[in-house]
């Protein structure tokens, strides 16, 4: 059966971001997929040594992570025509690479997204059977879990993105157009960019790069000098549907965060203001403001002009959509506003996003 590369999500146009959450800006990039007893068990994730090394070279850093990379092969359902014909099942394929001991997969929601089986090829040919942990969709990022022996499993250090700089050298390794343990290299281009997700919540400080990322890539590591995962890669810029220079990764620091909670519970919680944001304003102007939402629960009405979260000044959307990003839901916090001239503070309980 002939599989077809999971697209990489494209980015087509620019877009008002919905409502903020741990995500949602002023701008957003649009889309294109026992007995109840508490068990602990203690698992490696490989964290990234902070000490400052010389930089690898693309070669280096590929020997270093190659074997932590995988191929994602999932089987979905087919979709019956009107005439009653189609159905069966259709293959597609992403990337992926290994979080933990333990067998914990990290890639994309829209790798997983509808798969009826998920099969994972490691580096040296063999393939095993996985199922879903958890997926945030929100973030386009789902866990997987493989069932392989010890010797199969070489999780990848994870690195602190906030640490990056533009210029920074970055490699992309992944499953391009299904041409496994292919790699790429480039620079950061940009830091800070807000890309959409599938449901219309922003991502935000996502890495802009132009290290080649074409549809197949999806999920795989996004890679520094040390060779530590600093981004999964997502989405593409493009007016042909491939790669033109311009790929954005999710950040190792939401990944971190949303992996974490997806291994411990199986799904990921953000706080949520429950406000849209004007895309025309230079500041943080509510366009809309949710019904029964925390914001609407504290008073802030479309219009009003948001300009600090907890003692933290708000100039941008974005800024607004960080700051929310930084508590939990159930946290009070202080939002400062501007309306008619006159400036108010109120004390907003945070929800928590929709799914």
């Amino acid at each position: 059966m002939p599989r077809r590369p999971r697209q990489t999500t494209i980015v087509a146009s620019l877009l008002a971001a919905a409502c903020l959450g741990a995500g949602g800006g002023a701008v957003a990039y649009s889309t294109l997929h026992d007995n109840g007893n508490t068990v602990v068990k203690q698992v490696t994730v490989q964290q990234a040594d902070t000490a400052s090394a010389s930089p690898l070279s693309v070669n280096q850093i590929y020997r270093r992570a190659y074997r932590g990379v995988v191929e994602i092969t999932v089987t979905e359902a087919g979709t019956a025509t009107p005439f009653g014909g189609g159905g069966g099942q259709a293959q597609a394929q992403g990337s992926g690479w290994v979080y933990d001991t333990d067998g914990h997969i990290v890639t994309n929601d829209h790798v997983v997204n509808g798969s009826t089986s998920i099969k994972v090829r490691f580096w040296d040919g063999k393939t095993y059977s996985a199922t879903v942990v958890g997926v945030d969709k929100s973030t386009d990022l789902a866990v997987i879990k493989v069932d392989a022996p010890a010797s199969e499993l070489y999780p990848l250090a994870v690195g602190d993105s906030t640490q990056l700089q533009v210029g920074d050298g970055v490699v992309a390794i992944g499953s391009p157009f299904g041409l496994e343990e292919t790699v790429t290299s480039g620079i950061v281009s940009a830091l800070h960019r807000a890309i959409q997700g599938v449901t219309n919540f922003t991502i935000n400080d996502s890495i802009q790069t132009d290290a080649a990322i074409n549809h197949g890539n999806s999920g795989g590591p996004l890679l520094n000098t040390q060779g530590q995962v600093v981004g999964v890669n997502a989405q593409i810029k493009s007016d042909s549907g491939g790669n033109e220079g311009v790929g954005f990764s999710i950040p190792s620091d939401t990944v971190k965060s949303v992996a974490s909670q997806l291994i411990a519970t199986g799904k990921a919680v953000h706080a949520y203001l429950g406000v849209g944001i004007d895309s025309n304003a230079s500041n943080a102007r509510l366009a809309s403001v949710k019904d029964g939402g925390a914001a609407k629960q504290a008073g802030l009405k479309t219009g009003d002009v948001i300009t600090a979260v907890a003692g933290t000044s708000i100039a941008t959307g974005d800024d607004l959509s960080r700051a929310i990003d930084a508590h939990k839901p159930g946290d009070k916090v202080s939002v400062t506003f501007k309306r008619g001239g006159s400036e108010h503070t109120v004390t907003v309980t945070l929800a928590t996003r929709p799914n």
